[in-house]
């Protein structure tokens, strides 16, 4: 069976990468929609090189016959060493995140990580945005609804009725926030965009929940003190988590 580690080492981490890629939108917690088809592409290219490295394995041993076998084994039990031909027995341990991911895909980041980072936002300037769409309420994203309420010079926001979804999280003084996580390739780069919650009372955290209001300016333009932005509530309803956690950044 160690002869055919590695092919089986190769043909697992090909079939978990399928599993989240191909067969589920599970790979939408991990990275951006467009490296799905990289994904597909890798795990197919994993699984066909383990059924390679099998049959060559198999064809090798065949010709070798079992007398060449013995006597690589015993040279290994000489030199002091724990591997033979097939390698290094601790390199089984690679096949438990494989398997992980294959059984148990982690979930998508949460409240952990996003109180974790610091409110880091982005180096723009004040300016001007373009004009919103007509109607309420208006459907923005986390990072749009941020976006205007710390750098919109033209205050767009103002008086507009907005709809924001993401998941709950709180500080120790029970203040909450509807939060999104920001990726710009995978969730090794997230950042997190929120907006304060103020009129309801706070679900449970990591809740996701649509939440509809109005902005409520704070602070000057540009600086700390409008962060995070305020969002007066007239409603709060809990909604299943998107198949996609995740705003682009």
């Amino acid at each position: 069976m160690r002869r055919y580690g590695p092919a089986v080492l190769l043909a697992l981490v090909g079939a978990a990468i399928l599993r989240v890629s191909l067969f589920s939108e599970l790979y939408l917690r991990y990275v951006q929609a467009g490296l799905r088809p990289y994904l597909v592409a890798s795990g197919v290219g994993l699984v066909l090189l383990g059924a390679v490295v099998g049959v060559v394995v198999r064809t090798s041993g065949e010709h070798d016959g079992h007398e060449e076998s013995g006597g690589e084994e015993h040279e290994g039990r000489e030199d002091g060493h724990t591997h033979g031909p097939a390698g290094p027995r601790v390199a089984w341990l690679l096949a438990l995140p494989a398997l992980a991911l294959l059984l148990f895909p982690p979930p998508a980041l949460g409240s952990y990580s996003a109180e974790r980072e610091a409110a880091q936002r982005a180096a723009q300037g004040v300016g001007g945005f373009p004009a919103l769409p007509s109607g309420n309420p208006l459907d923005l994203t986390l990072g749009e609804f941020g976006s205007r309420a710390l750098y919109d010079s033209s205050r767009s926001l103002k008086g507009r009725t907005v709809r924001l979804t993401g998941f709950v999280t709180r500080d120790g003084d029970g203040t909450w926030y509807v939060t999104r996580l920001l990726v710009s390739c995978c969730a090794a780069d997230a950042t997190t965009g929120k907006a304060e919650v103020r009129g309801a009372d706070a679900p449970p955290v990591d809740t996701w929940v649509t939440v509809t209001g109005t902005w409520q300016p704070r602070g000057e333009l540009g600086t700390d003190s409008a962060w995070p932005p305020v969002l007066d509530v007239t409603s709060v309803r809990r909604v299943p988590q998107p198949d996609n956690p995740y705003e682009k950044r």
